[in-house]
């Protein structure tokens, strides 16, 4: 993706127009690419490079729009990063606000046309399409441009136009089913991540325990070879670990000494209470989150709880979330303890490796530790910071 097309040419190495057999193809190709992703940024990417493939353009650009900050965006411009605009700007600004398509010649000899991009980027726009595309409710909701034909000619047609109305079409309705199930699972991640910090807070737990435990997950499951997006559910879901502590007595909670043996059992069963809590969900997300809060104090060797498994009877997730709690709370202050030092830490995992903690996670662990330690400084919590 976002490699420069591959356009047939007349034999002499000059793009020519596509035929409509090879129009077809791209249509079909792209929009199966596009049925399988997920990501925004991927899906706008593949949009642009369907758009740029189909009538021969040098460049194309899927916009939206930012109504809360009155802006046209695009994550993804060839040639470009990120880039915005002020709503109403420019071409593309100017189609979205009347709802129709452009077709423009020399884009210099045009006052719509937005000249800040190209004195950015030292690019130099000449002919241009763009065409605004609406979601499922008529409401117009992005544009997509085209920039700079690439054949002798120069210049887009009435045909490259109507072309590109098929893909924004196309887009309008792809695009707003993705950027709904975007902020499905933005607010999902916020709910769970604020619950995490409920259960922290009822045990007077440091302000960023949650947050650097999550980003210590990410990392260890990264070095353990998992996908990138099995990294981002152990982000998401690892801030729930102790969820159940919402229902432990403050007697026992805040207990600043030792617990006694009847205690102990009490507090044990903030496990049971976070997987009750979550297991019934339909929620796939909420569900992995019920294993992490129910198994992160199993131990490799059984000598954990609540149930006592052992090696690779307890989930990876609840391994490697265990690895991770311990690190940080170990190396935190709590109303019980003072923080330890770093090489008092290691020690422990050395000692532990094969008994408390899955033998592997360790070894990533040590492997991982200077992004570990950067992650730890940068979500450092104020009261330890000003304390050293």
């Amino acid at each position: 993706m976002n490699e420069p097309p591959h356009y047939r040419d007349d034999g002499r190495g000059v793009p020519r127009e596509r035929t409509p057999e090879e129009l077809l193809r791209i249509i079909f190709d792209y929009t199966a690419k596009i049925s399988g992703e997920r990501s925004l940024r991927s899906v706008l990417l593949l949009m642009a490079d369907m758009g740029r493939d189909m009538i021969v353009a040098d460049r194309c650009t899927v916009w939206l729009i930012d109504r809360a900050k009155q802006e046209l965006f695009t994550m993804i411009a060839h040639g470009a990063s990120e880039i915005r605009l002020p709503l109403g700007s420019g071409f593309v600004g100017n189609s979205i606000a009347s709802g129709e398509s452009l077709l423009i010649g020399d884009a210099y000899a045009d006052p719509r046309h937005h000249p800040e991009s190209d004195l950015r980027t030292g690019y130099r726009t000449k002919a241009v399409v763009t065409v605004p595309f609406a979601g499922n409710d008529g409401t117009i909701i992005g544009a997509y441009q085209a920039v700079n034909k690439l054949t002798p000619q120069a210049a887009f047609t009435p045909r490259d136009l109507e072309q590109l109305k098929l893909a924004a079409a196309y887009a309008g309705k792809s695009l707003e089913s993705v950027i709904l199930r975007e902020e499905i699972e933005s607010t999902q991640r916020e709910i769970i991540f604020t619950m995490g910090q409920i259960g922290e807070s009822r045990s007077n737990e440091t302000g960023n325990h949650v947050k650097r435990v999550a980003e210590y997950s990410a990392v260890l499951a990264l070095g353990l070879g998992l996908s990138a997006d099995e990294a981002e559910l152990l982000r998401m879901v690892s801030p729930m670990h102790d969820i159940g502590k919402v229902a432990i007595p403050d007697a026992v909670l805040l207990k600043p000494g030792k617990l006694t043996p009847e205690e102990f059992e009490q507090m044990k069963q903030h496990t049971e209470v976070g997987y009750q809590l979550l297991r019934s969900s339909g929620r796939a997300l909420l569900k992995t989150a019920a294993i992490v809060a129910y198994q992160h104090h199993e131990k490799w060797n059984g000598t954990g709880y609540p149930r006592g498994l052992k090696e690779e009877e307890i989930h990876l997730y609840g391994r490697i979330t265990a690895v991770a709690d311990v690190f940080d709370a170990l190396g935190s202050e709590r109303i019980y303890k003072k923080a330890w030092e770093l090489e008092r830490i290691l020690g422990l995992f050395r000692e532990e490796r094969g008994k408390h903690f899955d033998p592997r996670i360790v070894d990533v662990f040590f492997e991982q530790l200077p992004a570990l330690i950067e992650i730890r400084n940068r979500y450092r919590d104020r009261d330890n910071a000003d304390s050293e």
